[in-house]
């Protein structure tokens, strides 16, 4: 097959040309960039998340997965290129922030199997991908019936009766909910176009969850007072005169009001939010550019919480890279008559530091063990930064990612019958590749030692 062997590294070569990591990029006669192949399914007129590579061959529907600038790169208003289909978040998305003609974006449903136009029969169902609002996996069937792309490398199988299954994971929280998903479960899949922003040992973060639930729990025990316990992270850094007398022994006194804020991607860490807010029974306050993207999101809930009035809201969202000292004092001041503290999380994978003694290369086995033991991850565990904090504002680094732990690829991995794994992230440098594909080959591996229809015992349908 076209990813098979020899022809596998060389199909990787040709992309590396293509689209080198330093010096000019590859272009055709017409001035556009050359399509890499994991950009384009195998022997279907289907681009996915290729945008910036103009009017592909042959490739009659452009699919975006969400709506992060990495995968939309080059569309815009002047997009004329073919149909772009997504989910409806992602389309209400575009078309607001990139003023993308409406005539061109086709909102699909979600979970229901949907015939697309002008591809020989091609089915995708669209599967929550949970990463960011708007977020898809495509789960794709159908014959190969032509080659599309700029790659020179053509499959055997063009023509012939097979019916194929591709599931391309654009940017995912792996989870037991995707493998147990009507559409997936117990299917023989053919490629999986697999993210693999975290496909390392040492990002092996703790489940999303339980992270958005310890800064809720930490948020509310801040705004109350109560962080006196002995594991709290706080130690004592809120300063400011008490508003009441102490709530019972062993507790602290109750602070006056504390203002919380939350970084967040342009989409994107709005659960964090969210879980905040309702822990607080507050608003959610952010500026007019921001509310008008999440109104574009399919979320009443938080439509609900939103206000204009940054009074009237405990909790204010602000850009991730804004969640730094120097900036936050400045934002903190503007709000000094009005609270007397304020706390700042800051929602990363890479805040993430592997505990001491994490193997870097473990073996399949013990992956699966650690995600079988657990483990849990509360408020306790939250702590404030070394550095930029004073007695009004703390920051908090919040080991949280919208992309898939390690751990959770591996589970994923090995809950699928699958044919091929393409990498679809950090793929531009050979060492990274090699690396990434001897995970591939352990898990293809560990999934042949087991039942075909087993999945990785799991804690809960949300994670591993």
């Amino acid at each position: 097959m076209l990813m098979a062997s020899r022809t596998d590294n060389e199909a990787w070569i040709e992309a590396d040309i293509a689209s080198p990591r330093k010096g000019p990029k590859v272009k055709t006669s017409t001035g556009r960039s050359k399509a890499p192949f994991y950009k384009v399914l195998q022997g279907m007129p289907i681009a996915v998340d290729a945008f910036k590579y103009g009017a592909i061959p042959n490739v009659t529907a452009y699919f975006l997965t969400h709506a992060h600038s990495d995968h939309y790169t080059n569309l815009s208003s002047s997009w004329k290129n073919g149909p772009i289909y997504c989910s409806e978040g992602t389309a209400n998305l575009i078309m607001h922030m990139l003023k993308v003609d409406k005539k061109w974006v086709r909102p699909l449903p979600m979970d229901i199997p949907t015939e697309i136009p002008n591809t020989n029969g091609v089915k995708v169902t669209l599967i929550e991908a949970n990463h960011c609002p708007g977020s898809s996996l495509f789960f794709f069937e159908g014959k190969q019936t032509l080659h599309a792309g700029d790659s020179e490398f053509k499959s055997i199988f063009i023509g012939s009766d097979k019916v194929y299954r591709y599931l391309h994971c654009g940017d995912f929280r792996a989870s037991p909910q995707h493998v147990l998903h009507p559409c997936v479960k117990g299917k023989k899949i053919d490629h999986v176009y697999l993210d693999t922003t975290y496909l390392d040992p040492k990002y092996s973060f703790p489940p999303q969850p339980q992270v958005i639930s310890a800064c809720a729990e930490l948020a509310k025990r801040i705004s109350d007072g109560t962080t006196t316990n002995t594991k709290s992270p706080m130690n004592g850094w809120l300063t400011s005169t008490p508003a009441g007398p102490s709530s019972s022994p062993g507790t602290s006194k109750k602070m006056k009001r504390t203002l919380m804020i939350v970084g967040t991607y342009s989409i994107g860490k709005e659960r964090i939010v969210k879980a905040i807010a309702k822990a607080l029974k507050s608003k959610v306050y952010c500026n007019a550019q921001k509310t008008a993207i999440l109104k574009c999101q399919t979320d009443p809930e938080l439509h609900a919480m939103l206000t204009n009035k940054p009074l009237e809201a405990q909790v204010h969202v602000v850009p991730l890279n804004n969640v730094i000292s120097d900036v936050l004092k400045e934002y903190v001041k503007k709000y000094q008559e009005h609270f007397d503290n304020a706390v700042a999380f800051r929602p990363t994978g890479w805040t993430f530091s592997p505990p001491a003694g994490t193997e870097t290369i473990p073996t399949v086995n013990a992956v699966i063990a650690k995600a079988s033991k657990g483990g849990t991850f509360s408020w306790t565990d939250l702590k404030p930064a070394a550095r930029g904090g004073t007695s009004g504002l703390q920051i908090y680094g919040v080991p949280y990612s919208e992309h898939s732990s390690f751990v959770e690829l591996t589970c994923f991995a090995l809950s699928l019958q699958w044919g091929k794994m393409i990498a679809t992230v950090n793929v531009g440098d050979a060492k990274r590749r090699d690396a990434m594909a001897k995970w591939f080959d352990k898990w293809e591996e560990g999934r042949k030692k087991n039942d075909k229809e087993h999945i990785v015992p799991y804690r809960d349908s949300e994670y591993w």
